[in-house]
């Protein structure tokens, strides 16, 4: 929400409050003259912040303050606008870690002046900056009164909020749309066999629903809670990464549709559920389900905001979960966020849930898989994560510490035609595969559940941006390790949304697994409602099992050596408060470990190790 001077003649920092609708703020960045592939321009987002009606405030030659969300905790990084009405921008300020904003020799003209925050465009529907409160610490001139946004969807602070964005896309190789499917097909996939037209859902944001609230009980201290869902705006369907894995299960490679991995598992609420107290002076202090730190700092940092049409590290959450996608997002989490002056601390800690299932060290002796010989599992997935950061003018950077137990990547398929056996059930060995049958009261059915693979993850993160005139620089790089869980899984355990594991592997690494991610970027404001956007991001892994025989005579395995990069370019063109235009193009390929589409033996290939995406569509927000 955004807070105005209002009331009477005073000194003091009078202020009322009016909800409003995030907006894409950067709007300063070009494309650089040489672009790689074909080049699509296009129309798209922004979310323009709706000032409450009669919220003017008269001219001053000083004006300042600070930028809270709903839970009184200081946003850095909003765009603060501060616009004289019969001159339109006068001056634009981006706020620091601090939060804090000044306009000082405001022009002449009506000296009637409106104050606007905008903030970023994300993947979700909502993050830590997306509705900002501005706290007036000083306003030396009168105020006239604050009319309430008419727009907001509020009741007695409680505010009900939402997105809508799809598209229609293109895909060189691609397969049929999952209706349970949120990040849509422009990334290069395992299976994709030939082009097609596709109904592209979430591409600049998630489509969904969320409520969320804030209460003063007393000075300086607030209850707040934030309730937020992802649905598929193709299908209806609530976001759902595993049911695009299970419908897989048993078919030919033929018969697949798009399959991804993720945080979203069709859950209830499967953006954020959570609550808490926060104070404008000790920070803000929450639990529940909630999204990683790593993931707070991507929306930041990413050119794209993390948009899953033009953004790798938005599309494959590798990134922002600290090595596994499904680790966006943390249940059972307490999370701490405080700032000081010009710079910023967070912390974050997920304590344990689930069960871990049925466990045989037998079968990997070549022994025979039973109840006898299984032991029951303990689930240990509890992580914990640290970040801070600061700005020093227009330049900021953050620093992000990660780590994870019991981390899950899902396989797809799960026991299919193309799978090295379809005889039945299998838990990993040190060769990756296990070819024991599992047998014995403790079996789990395939249907509804998913294969994966158990690791123990850590990651370090650093990303920052510059702003230069109309322009936005943005820049990350992550350095991730993972080696097998120093306490397994096994088959039974739970993964994300409840969903039971019937495959797991535990020892999928020979030695300790290195990715590398990295990404840079930059946006150009064409106009006040036009930015064009240009990124590239890059991912490497090293070799991590024996023997390696990493190379096209003895066929490549998923353990070896890889790379993965995807360009994107695209424009986005605001038209109304609500409404925005979108239209670019991302073009994704990979190498040798990384284009294995199903993961054991020598490993079988994707079908195409590229795929060039073009993608048209529009979003709205309320």
């Amino acid at each position: 929400m955004i807070e105005l001077p209002s009331g009477s003649p005073s000194k003091g920092p009078i202020s009322s409050e009016a909800i409003v609708i995030p907006l894409l703020f950067w709007r300063h960045l070009r494309t650089p003259s040489r672009i790689p592939f074909p080049a699509l321009l296009v129309l798209s987002a922004i979310l323009i912040v709706a000032p409450p009606s009669g919220a003017w405030a008269q001219a001053s030659s000083s004006l300042s303050g600070i930028v809270t969300d709903p839970a009184d905790a200081p946003i850095a990084n909003v765009s603060v606008a501060a616009a004289n009405k019969s001159t339109s921008l006068a001056r634009e300020e981006i706020t620091g870690p601090g939060a804090a904003y000044k306009f000082s020799l405001l022009p002449p003209g009506d000296n009637r002046m409106m104050l606007t925050a905008t903030s970023f465009k994300t993947a979700d529907i909502v993050n830590i900056s997306e509705t900002a409160r501005l706290n007036q610490v000083k306003a030396s001139e009168q105020t006239a009164a604050t009319a309430p946004n008419p727009d907001a969807l509020t009741w007695h602070g409680i505010t009900l909020y939402g997105a809508y964005d799809v598209g229609i896309g293109w895909v060189s190789h691609g397969l049929p749309q999952s209706p349970y499917n949120y990040e849509g097909s422009t990334l290069v996939n395992r299976n994709a066999n030939h082009s097609r037209f596709l109904v592209e859902p979430d591409n600049l944001s998630q489509t969904g629903l969320g409520i969320r609230g804030r209460e003063e009980f007393a000075p300086g201290w607030s209850v707040v809670f934030n309730a937020s869902t992802g649905i598929n705006p193709q299908s209806g369907q609530l976001s759902n990464a595993s049911r695009t894995d299970i419908d897989d299960n048993g078919l030919p490679r033929s018969g697949y549709s798009e399959a991804i991995d993720g945080a979203r598992a069709g859950q209830p609420l499967n953006d954020e559920y959570y609550g808490g107290i926060s104070s404008t002076n000790f920070g803000t202090l929450t639990f529940g389900r909630q999204r990683a730190l790593g993931t707070d700092t991507m929306l930041l940092h990413d050119p794209v905001a993390g948009g899953y049409a033009f953004s790798y590290i938005g599309y494959n959450g590798t990134m922002a979960g600290g090595g596994d996608t499904e680790n966006t997002r943390w249940d059972d989490a307490v999370k701490y966020r405080l700032t000081y002056g010009s710079v910023h601390f967070g912390a974050m800690y997920k304590f344990v849930d689930g069960i871990g299932g049925c466990y045989s060290a037998a079968a990997a002796a070549g022994n025979l898989w039973s109840d006898t010989t299984c032991t029951p599992e303990q689930a240990h997935n509890d992580a914990y994560g640290f970040s801070g950061g600061g700005s020093y003018h227009k330049f900021s950077a953050d620093l992000v510490y990660q780590h994870y137990n019991q981390a899950i990547s899902v396989l797809n398929p799960l026991l299919g035609p193309q799978s090295l056996s379809s005889a039945g059930q299998y838990q990993s060995t040190t060769d990756s595969i296990d070819t024991t049958p599992i047998t014995g009261a403790n079996v789990i059915s395939t249907t509804n559940t998913v294969y994966g693979i158990v690791t123990d993850n850590n990651a370090v993160m650093v990303a920052a941006k510059y702003t230069w005139d109309h322009f936005k620089y943005f820049a990350g790089y992550e350095y991730i390790w993972q080696n097998n869980p120093s306490r397994p899984l096994g088959v039974g355990a739970t993964d994300q949304g409840g969903y039971l594991m019937s495959g797991v592997e535990d020892n999928n690494l020979d030695s300790e697994k290195i990715v590398q991610i990295w990404w840079t970027g930059l946006k150009y404001a064409y106009d006040p409602k036009t930015d064009i956007t240009f990124s590239w991001y890059g991912q490497l892994q090293n070799d991590f099992r024996y023997p390696k025989t990493c190379n096209a005579a003895a066929g490549f395995r998923s353990s070896c050596a890889g790379s993965l990069d995807e360009g994107s370019l695209y424009i986005d063109h605001h038209f109304t408060r609500r409404f925005d235009g979108f239209a670019g193009l991302a073009y994704s390929f990979v190498t040798e470990g990384l284009a294995i589409a199903i993961p054991h033996g020598p490993g079988v290939p994707y079908l195409h190790n590229s795929n060039f995406a073009p993608t048209i569509g529009g979003r709205f927000t309320f």
